[in-house]
């Protein structure tokens, strides 16, 4: 089979994945298979009226569907020779950018050197109350320490190999191909590319106005609602009690995520867990990885049953459990690491990665965030998907803003983790000084 027999297979699977006009169904597929990497970077796609015959559409169909790739980025024409589809961002390629000297484009806890840690020897650490370490809800020790912090109960709350699987889960159980989800925007780019990768259409919305929230529910009647307690890409701690109201009171289930809930500076209170409001209705997700360690890989979910019982029979089928080792580990890690102490940590990083973004690039702008491990800034007139590659180049790795939306917008925006010891912010800050003189309109 020829590349181009290959290209037109995939593309037929994944038109099935998406809805709306011929056009919109075809660029969605184009750029499923552009951000996943199964077109590389420099590809020239077939001409109008190939595909076109290939796929079954209208010459005018892909010529729509290439127009609309092109404004969002993810290709471009070249007079007399084609359409290409250029290099494209991906939230997962994140972490697997390779190396750099600053990484600010991971909102993660860069090293776990904050820890104190526990005297386990290894025989602590191998014991599991199955004796075969297939404990399919958690550890029940664990679970008890987790639903203390959540006000639920150890029999409401199944631990997952970190927050991201947790949405995961909840996408398996609770979408199907077609269906709709509801998110802010922007959004965490993670959640993103599981609800895409479901099939599931996801539909930006004003979460701040209640009205935009009611009105979205009426007319997309969609499956879920995602939300999360603290802002990932912008540190903000949105009020949110009226999107549970509002989903309660249209029988749509809410997901929570509150991976970043108990990192919130200034005296502002955490979030209030939304399944207070919407207890039958409400997935709550929850992380160890922003005040412990990512490498652990333990977070947790909790919903009511008969929901739970749907997500426990996700998680067996996924991994059958999170690691027995991981688990035991995390739970005489929470007991000797109050979040007080890291909280302090992360405040004076952000303290000093603000003041360092003032004196180096006063021309970029923000808001405070809130909460977090990022700051959502503002880049004038620039291209972030181009300009994260020149900053690559000074040796500082960044998100653009265009992985945190669901429709390619925010392309003048960047995510920047203020996690990274203050000696490493200062390098990083100055290296994309440096990109930015070299290329101020990236």
């Amino acid at each position: 089979m020829g590349r181009e027999d290959t290209l037109v297979t995939l593309v037929r699977d994944r038109l099935r994945l998406h809805q709306g006009p011929p056009s919109r169904r075809l660029a969605g597929a184009l750029a499923d298979l552009a951000q996943t990497g199964l077109i590389s970077p420099g590809t020239r796609l077939p001409s109008e009226r190939d595909l076109a015959q290939a796929v079954g559409v209208s010459r005018g169909t892909v010529a729509a569907a290439f127009n609309t790739l092109c404004e969002e980025g993810l290709c471009e024409r070249r007079h007399g020779s084609g359409t290409y589809v250029l290099g494209t961002p991906s939230f997962g390629g994140l972490l697997q950018a390779g190396a750099v000297r600053a990484d600010l484009s991971t909102s993660v806890v860069p090293d776990p050197s904050h820890l104190v840690l526990p005297a386990l020897d290894p025989a602590d650490l191998l014991r599991a109350p199955s004796g075969h370490g297939y404990d399919a809800m958690g550890d029940p020790r664990l679970r008890t320490v987790l639903a203390a912090g959540e006000g639920a109960g150890p029999k409401d709350v199944l631990v997952t190999a970190g927050a991201q699987q947790g949405i995961d889960l909840a996408a398996r159980v609770l979408l199907r191909p077609g269906d709709r989800v509801l998110v802010g925007d922007p959004a965490y780019g993670g959640a993103l590319s599981v609800f895409r990768r479901a099939g599931a259409h996801v539909v930006a919305v004003d979460l701040g106005a209640p009205a935009a929230v009611a009105e979205a529910l009426a007319r997309h009647r969609p499956a879920a609602v995602y939300v999360v307690g603290v802002d990932n890409p912008t540190g903000a701690v949105p009020p949110l009690r009226h999107v549970a109201e509002l989903a309660r009171d249209a029988g749509v289930t809410v997901v929570e995520d509150r991976a970043l809930a108990a990192l919130v500076y200034d005296g502002t209170p955490p979030p209030e867990p939304l399944a207070r409001v919407h207890p039958y209705g409400t997935v709550t997700v929850g992380s160890l990885s922003k005040v412990l360690w990512g490498g652990l890989r333990v977070g947790w979910l909790t919903a009511p049953e008969p929901l739970l019982a749907r997500l426990t029979e996700a998680k067996l089928d996924a991994d059958l459990a999170t690691s027995a080792v991981a688990q035991r580990m995390a739970t005489d890690l929470i007991e000797r690491n109050p979040v007080e102490p890291w909280l302090a940590e992360l405040d004076r990083r952000r303290e000093h990665c603000l003041a360092a973004l003032s004196a180096y690039l006063p021309e970029w702008t923000w808001t405070r965030p809130a909460g977090g491990l990022s700051v959502w800034v503002r880049l004038p007139g620039t291209d972030t998907d181009r300009f994260a590659v020149v900053a690559r180049e000074h040796g500082v790795a960044v998100a653009p803003g265009s992985l945190f939306s669901p429709d390619g917008r925010h392309r003048d925006r960047l995510r920047l983790s203020f996690a990274l010891p203050p000696d490493l912010l200062d390098q990083a800050v100055a290296g994309l000084a440096r990109a930015w003189r070299q290329d101020p309109v990236a």
